[in-house]
């Protein structure tokens, strides 16, 4: 019995001393699990930290060298040269005849005959047509009789009067008699007179509005006549325009109806007054006769007020506005330092207009004939862009250098 005790004893303790021996291997395997495990962590993280600053420098130096190699915007540019220039003001207007005349018939008869057609030139005083007259010839025929009769017996009471042979009252009626018969007589040459219908003035028959047989009445309108040679253009000047404007300044009339050649004509006279309303001034342009210009016509007036004829010539495509402002990029010919053959540098410059027209400026000052500015792709520029003419290969001279 006492045997069976000590070897259940023994067997209790050797179970004991396994539990504490094993729990305790357990523990150093897990704790060197552990620091191994930190450990490949900690070299992970090394490496990532070299890796992320070798591609920070990797970036520096991508970044260095697009900002060594500056990509040039390609342009246009164009050489500067010298040419005439003007200012111009430019008008739109109809063309008007200062002798435009309408003829109105004066008397109320028939119409006998007609001497002229629409077109014909005709001079002042000519008779256009003739009316029926037979009772105004007839009525002058009765008065210049009545006024011989009355003249003979004027002539005898002169002879009696002065011989103090009638009284003065005998005599005052026989001058008044005859002074009426004189008014009478102006008065049937007027009336025969108003059936001849004349011209008021020299010029050409553009409109006939009778016929032949036709009752006319006092004040009718007959006939238009228009004197070719007095055609002018009126444009309404805007006042500050003034200074530069002046009676004699030359001017074009351009009129596309026929054929658009350019006629030249000048200022002939201006209003003495500006139009409150408007702000204009009235200018009066006497235009040659020409082929082609009629009256009534829509024309182009230009105003030559102001011409350089060697001035420097900026094309306009060339200028950039900012506000009131004008500015334009001209090559730099001098700064080559660094630069590919073809590229350039480019320098913002303030101009000032002195002269200007459709086409060009002519700058005040800062721009030199043979000066290359840009004149297309320059809406992104600025201050010292490096710049190529678009189209054109660009090279590296150092290469080109080398490769010799």
């Amino acid at each position: 019995m006492m045997r069976r005790m000590d070897a259940t004893g023994i067997l209790v303790l050797l179970s004991l001393l396994m539990l504490v021996f094993g729990g305790g291997w357990a523990c150093g395997g897990n704790q060197k699990a552990q620091t191994d495990s930190d450990s490949v962590s900690q070299k992970d993280d090394e490496k990532d930290t070299q890796q992320t600053a070798d591609d920070s420098d990797d970036a520096k130096k991508d970044g260095k060298k697009e900002e060594d190699e500056e990509e040039a915007v390609p342009v246009e540019l164009v050489t500067l040269e010298r040419g005439p220039i003007e200012t111009v003001l430019r008008f739109s207007t109809n063309l008007e005849a200062e002798s435009d005349v309408k003829v109105f018939s004066q008397a109320a008869r028939k119409v006998r005959s007609l001497l002229v057609e629409e077109g014909d030139e005709v001079r002042k005083g000519q008779v256009l047509l003739r009316l029926e007259d037979d009772e105004q010839r007839t009525a002058l025929a009765r008065v210049e009789s009545q006024l011989a009769k009355a003249t003979r017996e004027y002539t005898r009471q002169t002879d009696l009067y002065e011989k103090l042979l009638i009284s003065e009252q005998t005599f005052n009626e026989a001058t008044y008699e005859i002074e009426q018969l004189e008014l009478a007589l102006k008065d049937a040459q007027r009336n025969l007179g108003y059936t001849a219908v004349r011209a008021p003035i020299s010029g050409t028959v553009t409109a006939r509005l009778v016929n032949i047989g036709d009752q006319v009445t006092p004040n009718q309108h007959l006939f238009d006549l228009v004197d070719f040679d007095s055609i002018v253009a009126r444009v309404y000047v805007p006042e500050k325009e003034l200074a530069r404007l002046r009676p004699g300044v030359e001017a074009r009339i351009i009129a596309e109806a026929a054929g658009g050649e350019a006629r030249r004509g000048t200022v002939d006279r201006m209003a003495p007054r500006v139009d409150p309303k408007s702000g204009t001034v009235k200018a009066t342009v006497t235009v040659p006769r020409s082929e082609g210009l009629l009256p009534g016509m829509y024309v182009s007036v230009e105003l030559v007020t102001d011409v350089h004829t060697d001035a420097v010539l900026v094309p306009k495509k060339a200028l950039i506005y900012d506000g009131d402002q004008i500015y334009v990029f001209r090559v730099k010919e001098e700064e080559r330092d660094d630069l590919k053959e073809g590229e350039w540098r480019v320098e913002r410059l303030l101009i000032e207009a002195a002269l200007e027209d459709r086409h060009n400026i002519e700058p005040a000052g800062v721009l030199e004939a043979a000066d290359r500015i840009v004149v297309a792709g320059q809406a992104g520029l600025k201050e010292g862009s490096l710049v190529r003419e678009a189209g054109k290969k660009i090279e590296d001279a150092e290469d080109e250098t080398e490769a010799d």
